[in-house]
């Protein structure tokens, strides 16, 4: 099974995101897929559209931690090179990659975007959500630092309600997602709402669309230029850390983490 579905019509490529038994969570094979397909789009003059959706009801429920099980909690023997830099750092890349995308990229939000799924969200240029969508960024209360996902919330959100967003480990219905400017249109046929902006975008030319998206870019450079690293640090230990083998171990639980008695 293909974790990344990628169907061309066109002008348009849609991106989806095909794991629904792990609610579309991100392991190392999304994240290289959708790396391969950015590449593509790069190079890629006849794209003008990229609509990235998930499938079976969600939309993406974060990061896949069930492959890190054995290094949550546990402290980096010495003079070894945590492996969880570099996977951290790739995510990193690939929101780095999304948001540098030439072409409109749309996100299409049905069911969850939680933690670095709502990262995805706000790297779109234009967010699209069902009433059923619900955004979340619960990283803190299992005892893991939001790190690569921090800047572009920041971008996106503006620094109060970012600050919210993130601290407060906050959850957000699709209404409350519109108020904060998180999503930019609801609606209940995501389809036919995706396919009606793409015919108004259809008027904006695709190589000013470019040169406009490298100037924004431009401006946030300053903000998101040098994080990669250290996000990965910052993730890296605090997965290792007590509190994420507490956090984690409450949540599978279903019971009150310490902290918070």
């Amino acid at each position: 099974m293909n974790k990344l579905v990628r169907e061309r019509d066109g002008a348009v490529e849609r991106w989806s995101l095909n794991n629904p038994a792990h609610r579309n969570a991100i392991d190392e094979e999304i994240v290289d897929a959708l790396l391969t397909a950015c590449a593509d789009a790069t190079k890629d003059p006849s794209l003008r559209f990229v609509v990235l959706s998930g499938r079976g009801g969600a939309f993406c429920a974060g990061g896949d931690l069930g492959g890190l099980a054995a290094l949550v909690g546990q402290p980096l023997p010495a003079g070894e090179i945590d492996p969880l830099l570099a996977m951290n750092m790739r995510f990193g890349d690939l929101l780095h990659a999304l948001s540098a995308l030439p072409q409109w990229l749309v996100a299409a939000v049905d069911g969850p975007a939680m933690a670095g799924g709502l990262g995805l969200v706000c790297c779109a240029d234009v967010v699209v959500a069902t009433p059923r969508a619900s955004f979340a960024t619960p990283e803190l209360t299992l005892g893991i630092a939001p790190a690569q996902i921090a800047p572009f919330v920041w971008r996106r959100l503006g620094p109060r309600v970012a600050r919210q967003c993130l601290l407060q480990a906050c959850r957000y219905s699709a209404a409350e997602a519109q108020a904060i400017g998180l999503v930019d249109e609801i609606a209940e046929d995501l389809d036919a709402a995706v396919a009606a902006l793409l015919l108004r975008l259809r008027a904006t030319a695709p190589d000013a669309v470019a040169a406009t998206k490298r100037l924004l870019k431009a401006l946030d450079l300053h903000a998101v230029k040098d994080l990669r690293i250290e996000g990965a640090r910052a993730f890296a230990a605090s997965l290792r850390s007590p509190e994420a083998t507490e956090g984690l171990a409450a949540f599978a639980r279903k019971r009150t983490p310490r902290w918070a008695e």
